[in-house]
């Protein structure tokens, strides 16, 4: 009965273009059916301290001063009473120019120290947006009937990303090249000299008939001419305008015909327009908030349950589960295979072309354009041979030519069906790469998972999926 509760320590640390915080979390997990095998869920979650949040650190103009970023993560852990090897496990998730790669392998090698308790990811738009979505509580919102679909828009420094949530799932994301820093200056300065303006700053701007310039006195009429610009961008989605401008977007635009009714905002703009700060960081954000706010009197806005740390609320949780029986592996070599990133389907239906055009989406959906990734499958329609043929057919043209070369192809299904759909990839498909398929292990979007070597003479692997956890408050 020890091992049905477990209570694990973690850490979240969101390191973006603008801004880096970290939160500290208690959480309980308790098995949810009397099998062995079967999966432990979070039944309960407490904050310990959220630490401040701090500008991101630069040495030079696009690279992160990690022994700052460091210091700060070394000063949140005193502030917190915790010490790294109080922390059972963590996610560090790196966003913007933390993504690039220089930035990104050094901040991951602060933690590689902690290497088995960490997992590091690097968000793109997509998957920040579907961070975001899940963080602020927009995805449970919408598995309520009086909330269906809910869009999540998460306004930050330099971008707004935006999720489709339905049924508790993020269909569909996005992002606009807009933010809060646009345009910033040193708030101690009482000049109030405009010290950056982006290149999209630049472009609003001009929109708004305004031409604003590195080294000009700021001026509080034109910068609300400007958030007032970027206000309109930003809901131009929810009231279901078009956005004609393609330099707007840095995804594609998402094709879910608005209009949105119902809104919630999350990142650092929605500190504003939820209530939540009123101070002036040397930036658009209480211009951008306010403008925001005074536009938004016709939808229904809910209260995420966070808003900056959206990104940040997860750690990660760590399940054992096992897949034997019917596994399939063409190679018992292949394994172990670590950190891979679950790209998850829902198949309607057993039909080839729409479950290819699903898994493309969700691989897109995750940024995974390494071609590492875990194809996890929710199947539902039934183990005879021809929903099983057209399930692997869909595998075998949705994935077709999205594998990093010599990397295998990893299927989880939830159904007892692996060896089945292992041997039509590799003996009728004729697949032609490397095949690992599991089976009774059920995975989501925002999960990764380790699968371990064969258990010898059992004929089974463990699998350890570690999730991003989020407050079901």
């Amino acid at each position: 009965m020890a091992t049905e509760r477990l209570r694990l320590r973690t850490v979240g640390i969101d390191i973006g273009t603008t801004t880096s915080h970290l939160i500290f979390s208690e959480i309980v997990l308790e098995r949810q059916g009397i099998l062995l095998s079967s999966a432990y869920g979070v039944v309960e979650r407490h904050v310990s301290h959220r630490s401040d949040v701090t500008l991101t650190p630069y040495a030079t103009g696009r690279q992160i001063d990690t022994e700052a970023l460091g210091a700060f993560i070394e000063r949140s852990y005193a502030e917190a009473g915790w010490t790294p090897d109080d922390v059972d496990t963590g996610a560090v998730i790196t966003t913007g120019e933390a993504a690039r790669q220089q930035n990104a392998s050094a901040i991951v090698a602060l933690f590689s120290g902690q290497a088995g308790k960490f997992v590091c990811a690097t968000a793109g738009h997509h998957l920040e947006s579907l961070l975001a979505a899940h963080g602020s509580g927009a995805a449970r919102m919408s598995r309520s009937a009086a909330t269906p679909l809910v869009l999540n828009v998460d306004i930050g420094g330099g971008t707004t990303k935006l999720a489709v949530c339905r049924d508790g799932r993020v269909l569909e994301t996005a992002a606009l090249d807009i933010g809060a820093r646009l345009f910033s200056w040193d708030p101690a300065d009482a000049t109030g000299t405009i010290r950056t303006a982006t290149p999209a700053g630049v472009r609003v701007a001009a929109e708004a008939g305004i031409r604003i310039e590195v080294g000009d006195r700021r001026n509080e009429r034109t910068l609300e001419a400007v958030a007032l610009r970027i206000a309109d961008l930003a809901l131009s989605v929810p009231t279901g305008k078009p956005i004609d401008d393609p330099a707007v977007w840095l995804t594609d635009p998402l094709t879910t015909p608005g209009p949105f009714p119902i809104l919630m905002f999350s990142g650092g703009v929605g500190e504003y327009i939820n209530g939540w700060q009123d101070g002036e960081f040397g930036d658009l954000g209480r211009l951008l908030g306010r403008a925001i706010a005074l536009r938004t009197t016709d939808f229904t806005v809910l209260r995420p349950v966070e808003s900056i740390r959206a990104t940040c609320i997860g750690a990660s949780q760590y399940t054992v589960q096992v897949s034997g029986d019917t596994l399939f592996l063409s190679d018992p070599d292949l394994l172990p295979l670590r950190n891979l990133a679950a790209v998850a389907v829902h198949p309607t239906a057993a039909n080839a072309e729409a479950i290819a055009a699903e898994i493309r989406r969700g691989i897109t959906r995750l940024d995974r354009g390494d071609g590492i990734f875990a194809l996890a499958v929710r199947w539902r329609h039934g183990s005879t041979y021809a929903a099983l043929h057209a399930l692997c057919a869909g595998i075998a043209e949705g994935t077709r030519g999205r594998l990093a070369a010599g990397r295998p192809l990893v299927v989880v299904l939830d159904a007892d069906v692996a060896g089945i759909v292992g041997q039509i990839l590799e003996s009728e498909l004729r697949l032609g790469v490397p095949l690992v398929c599991v089976d009774q292990i059920a995975l989501s979007d925002l999960d990764f998972i380790d699968i371990g070597a064969v258990v010898p003479e059992r004929a089974v692997v463990p699998v350890v999926v570690k999730s991003l956890v989020f407050s079901e408050r």
